[in-house]
């Protein structure tokens, strides 16, 4: 049968003041709607139903999880006692998996990305889950480029592999991590490469032995949490507890698809995808007014300008919130914390993060 697994780990550092440690981006309706989780999980359905749809995240969030998607069964929440990024995260997902049905297939996919449309979203998924049945295939979405950016990896297209519900398919030739500027606009030039969206779909079993083979540490670990697992709730958070801390944090890009040879397959995607980044990087995925400016307002409010352009406004509370003059600005207010920056030094708002870790003031984390 086909699973899902939300991935919904992270810190929650470049949506400060409004994102925090027990409620990073995943758990907030940035784009003004539900929490990106809840709109991650709602996406899946009916192909992925609740009951077939897990979600990773760690155990300061997990309150925020139950609250965004209630809809999915607690026992489908596994809480990890620290991160390890993404090959630890899927290849625990796929190890309790694989004990309730041996033979499942799964999409593997962050909670915090904005896609759409919906049907397009749901055509991918059914040809990904029908190129991740055959043997040995580790599938991975790939996103049409528009720009030379520098903050995605990059997959380029190998072997055409015939298509499935329409979709391009390849064997993967290639990956790159976040290139420089020149080197992203030679790749666009070139014309064979996409975007990774970090989506992935995968038998538990094609990932698993990938593990054992490219990470043996981290698969003897799963082989352990697996067992304990069978053992019931108790056992497991215990051999969570003594093993996750251990284990090296890994992409599973990295440390699995990299390494698989021909058995990674890339699938051209159909839909709009933004990893939605930073600050910036809303401003860009949003309705904006005829002067490029945009807000959110999800408990209600209102947006005054008088000649200012390119500004981005977010606040938890209801109020209005004038700007005069002024151009391409963050402003964020929350109830104890606002912030004005620059829109093209948005990502550096984890600074600010660092700087308040530093001085202690954890009541602002």
């Amino acid at each position: 049968m086909l699973h899902a697994v939300i991935m919904a780990g992270g810190a929650g550092t470049r949506f400060w003041p409004e994102s925090r440690v027990a409620r990073p981006k995943q758990l907030l309706p940035i784009l003004g709607g539900r929490p990106l989780v809840a709109e991650t999980a709602a996406r899946l359905a009916p192909l992925v139903p609740p009951e077939r749809t897990w979600i990773v995240t760690g155990r300061e969030q997990a309150e925020g999880i139950r609250a965004a998607c209630p809809e999915v069964p607690v026992e489908r929440l596994l809480l990890e006692p620290c991160g390890r990024n993404t090959a630890p995260c899927a290849g625990l997902a796929a190890a309790v998996i694989a004990t309730e049905d041996p033979e499942a297939v799964l999409i593997v996919l962050p909670a915090d990305h904005s896609v759409r449309p919906r049907e397009e979203f749901q055509r991918a998924l059914r040809a990904a889950a029908a190129a991740a049945a055959e043997p040995g295939a580790l599938v991975t979405f790939g996103i049409p480029p528009t720009r030379p950016a520098t903050g995605y990896g990059y997959i380029r297209r190998g072997e055409e592999l015939p298509p499935l519900e329409g979709l391009r398919r390849a064997r993967v030739a290639a990956f790159t991590e976040k290139p420089d500027a020149e080197r992203a606009a030679a790749m666009i030039a070139a014309g064979d490469h996409l975007w990774n969206s970090g989506i992935f779909a995968w038998r538990a079993d094609t990932l698993l032995e990938a593990i054992d083979r490219h990470l043996p540490d981290l698969g003897a670990a799963l082989a352990e949490l697996a067992a304990a697992w069978r053992r019931g709730t108790a056992a497991f958070t215990a051999a969570l507890d003594r093993l996750y801390p251990g284990l090296g944090s890994v992409p599973v890009d990295v440390g699995v698809m990299e390494k698989a040879d021909s058995g990674a397959v890339v699938l051209e995607t159909p839909f709009h995808w933004s990893d939605i980044g930073s600050w910036q990087a809303l401003h860009e995925e949003l309705e904006r007014d005829s002067d490029d400016n945009a807000a959110v307002f999800p408990a209600g409010g209102d947006l005054l300008t008088l000649d200012a352009g390119g500004n981005l406004v977010w606040s938890a509370e209801p109020r209005l919130v004038a700007l005069l003059g002024v151009e391409d600005l963050v402003v964020v207010h929350t109830g104890d914390a606002l912030l004005v920056a620059a829109r093209d030094r948005a990502e550096e708002v984890k600074r600010i993060v660092e700087r308040l870790r530093a001085e202690g003031r954890t009541e602002l984390l």
